[in-house]
């Protein structure tokens, strides 16, 4: 006699216990390492307000060039994800997407250190203030060398999440967020016994934490009895073009699609130099505070990925289903709740970053505050998009996202964002307005292509 199959009810709640229980410690991970940003804008905050925009410059030039790398590494998550569907206890394939995706990181970085060590010139050529892009320029000599580490670490991390082992890089990134504040208190202010060095001390502590993180885990990897059967580092150099073009074909759309999301809001700083420091400034604060709730967001994208592709390998295309909207309420759900926390309370956590008391920051966070209100209504969107984008990419759908990201941010949120900012006089409200506008058009663009995935053949 046939056993009845479990229940449909019963399903759902699987997935949402295994979304919830991967997605959980790698939402932690992400919020260490936004944590580790947030600590240098704390930090950098209280040395002044002119200091704050400069380090702001100069993230925002190397945040685009990190993002494109890691966009491009993040190709192993959904690669390896597919190999391990289809077969469980695949190890030399998995080991190969590894060292693919870190040959594609070491590529990546060479021409960009060369980029980011004429970062002053750059920032001229853009029309800032020529001290705040010299102090900039300092600060990018000192920091542009996190991002190799930073990288292998990205590498590493997707390793053991595709494995949906993620807790090891929890405890390596709060680790990293621990030892970064630590180094960059002492390098930026002169204490422990180490010298001040102010924004290039903030560079070097950072360069190490990246460091750091990702020595931390090529422990874990070689030590932990579950990671160490892949000897993810077995003959590291033999070359494997063939894995290498296939870590490239993915993730360069991936990598696109990322950077411009992330660069139409380092877009944003640029423009929000033309309009002054005080702008930059508010505008720091603003943006930290919603990339921590982004966080959230960018978990379950990560999550979702990984069951999605899961479920692809073994050919379940209800589990695709499941897994996918699983993550999509979830994240939509928190993100209406953050919205209404912006709202609610966008003094108290704009102070959380700018001392009130400090005549220095009167006219700044009233600017924040209103950059946060508009932030609030975004919420939603981001939270959509973010996880449509990891729905897809489990399916290995990522050259037409790429294509609806450079239409939602770059066509209608740039556009949007110059007209109300300088058309009709917003200034910096009107530049996050149309940040807002991009993000709502991308999220529609991508829960679009996701309902038609039957009928585009994506299963």
């Amino acid at each position: 006699m046939l056993q009845p199959g479990p229940s449909k009810r019963h399903l759902w709640r699987e997935e949402i216990r295994a979304t919830v229980t991967l997605a959980s410690p790698l939402i932690l991970t992400n919020i260490s390492q936004s944590l580790i940003q947030a600590t240098d804008v704390l930090l950098l905050g209280w040395v002044g307000p002119r200091t704050l925009a400069a380090s702001m410059l100069g993230v925002n030039l190397y945040i685009a060039f990190l993002i494109f790398g890691l966009g491009l590494v993040t190709a192993a998550s959904p690669m390896i994800a597919r190999e391990l569907g289809a077969r469980r206890h695949s190890v030399r394939d998995v080991r190969r997407t590894v060292r693919a995706a870190m040959w594609s990181a070491v590529a990546i970085v060479l021409p960009v250190w060369m980029i980011l060590w004429h970062g002053e010139a750059i920032f001229v050529a853009m029309g800032e203030d020529p001290a705040l892009a010299a102090d900039a320029g300092r600060f990018l000599h000192a920091l542009q060398w996190a991002m190799l580490p930073a990288l292998l670490y990205l590498v590493l991390r997707s390793f053991v999440a595709a494995l949906e082992k993620p807790a090891w890089s929890l405890v390596v990134g709060l680790s990293g967020v621990a030892f970064n504040a630590i180094v960059n208190y002492g390098l930026i202010f002169g204490h422990f016994g180490l010298p001040r060095l102010g924004l290039t001390g903030a560079g070097i502590g950072s360069s190490c934490a990246n460091l750091f993180m990702f020595l931390a885990m090529v422990l874990v990897v070689t030590w932990h009895r579950r990671f160490r059967r892949y000897r993810v580092f077995g003959r590291f150099w033999r070359a494997d073009w063939e894995r290498f073009r296939a870590v490239w074909r993915l993730g360069l759309p991936i990598a696109v699609t990322v950077a411009l999301e992330i660069t139409i809001f380092n877009a944003a700083v640029f423009v929000m130099g033309l309009i002054g420091a005080d702008a930059i400034a508010a505008h720091a604060v603003a943006l930290q505070l919603a990339a921590l709730t982004f966080m959230v967001p960018l978990g379950l994208s990560q999550a979702v990925t990984v069951r999605v592709g899961l479920a692809h390998g073994r050919g379940d295309v209800a589990g695709v289903g499941r897994a996918g909207w699983t993550a999509f309420t979830l994240s939509v759900s928190f993100m209406s709740l953050m919205a209404l926390a912006m709202l609610l309370f966008p003094y108290r956590l704009v102070t959380i970053f700018l001392d009130p008391a400090n005549p220095a920051n009167a006219a700044v966070i009233p600017l924040a505050v209103s950059y946060l209100f508009v932030a609030a209504l975004f919420q939603i969107f981001d939270g959509a998009q973010a996880v449509g984008a990891g729905m897809l990419r489990g399916l290995h759908d990522t050259k037409i996202p790429m294509l609806y990201a450079a239409f939602g941010y770059w066509v209608i949120g740039l556009l949007t964002a110059l007209f109300l900012a300088f058309g009709l006089g917003w200034k910096g409200v009107g530049i996050w307005t149309g940040l807002a506008t991009g993000l709502a058009i991308v999220a529609v663009l991508m829960l679009a292509r996701w309902l038609r995935r039957d009928r585009l053949g994506l299963i």
